[in-house]
């Protein structure tokens, strides 16, 4: 007998019946968010930031390409890292074959990170993405969105003792844990109106869930995401799973 309430069919349809509507009620408060989120205001971009990318340094008006919308994913890849973080990783999966579509409404999608472009582009080849991925190299572009952590900031996190998984994804980058989480990741989204760039929406942590097609498949497995209690991610690199 599994463990978990067994019922009839019934019962089953009675049930989903109920979260059904629940669902719906989550979609359409979801829609209200969405236009609340295109609602805030747009605030100039006054720092002129550069880029290097596979065609030469950049501003960041440039990365548009032709198209009055971007979005950029902050990608964890600080320059001591040899390779990228398996997170960022794992959404780079679902970010690369959706660049395409977003074309198509206008919006440009682009990955962002602080290491060398060499780099970037050796592990872009590696994971078999698409995306146009460029350098911040020296700039404050994601420290001025709060991706980028100073050594001071970092020491309360750092001397009090950090999660095992912490540890994991910094050896999976080949750095130190310091180097690891002075990285964050983050996404976030310009328009391009008479010459001005302007920030639209910046966010991270869960907010990048989205971005992982992942865990909305996991919340509809029996299981979910049975995360629970375990002391390292499960998150690989794609490449990294083995035959299973």
């Amino acid at each position: 007998m599994p463990e978990h309430r067994v019922g009839t069919q019934e019962e089953f349809d009675a049930a989903r019946a109920e979260l059904l509507a629940q669902e719906k009620e989550l979609t359409r408060r979801g829609d209200e968010l969405a236009r609340k989120r295109r609602e805030l205001p747009w605030v100039p971009v006054e720092k002129d930031y550069g880029f290097d990318t596979e065609d030469g340094p950049k501003s960041l008006g440039d990365l548009f390409d032709g198209r009055s919308q971007l979005l950029v994913y902050h990608f964890m890849f600080g320059p001591p890292y040899e390779a990228g973080c398996p997170v960022c990783s794992s959404i780079a999966d679902t970010l690369s074959p959706n660049a395409v579509h977003l074309k198509a409404r206008d919006v440009t999608l682009i990955c962002s990170s602080r290491a060398p472009l060499d780099k970037l582009l050796g592990y872009r080849r590696r994971m078999g993405w698409n995306f146009d991925w460029v350098s911040s190299g020296g700039s404050d572009f994601h420290r001025d969105l709060g991706f980028v952590y100073t050594a001071e900031e970092l020491k309360p996190f750092l001397e009090g003792g950090y999660p095992a998984t912490v540890r994991q994804m910094a050896q999976a980058c080949g750095t130190d844990v310091a180097s690891y989480v002075t990285e964050g990741p983050g996404l976030s989204a310009y328009t391009l109106s008479d010459s001005t760039v302007y920030r639209t929406y910046v966010t991270t942590a869960r907010g990048l869930e989205p971005a992982m097609a992942y865990y909305g498949l996991l919340d509809r497995a029996p299981l979910g995401r049975h995360e629970e209690g375990e002391q390292m991610h499960w998150l690989r690199r794609h490449d990294e799973y083995g035959n299973g």
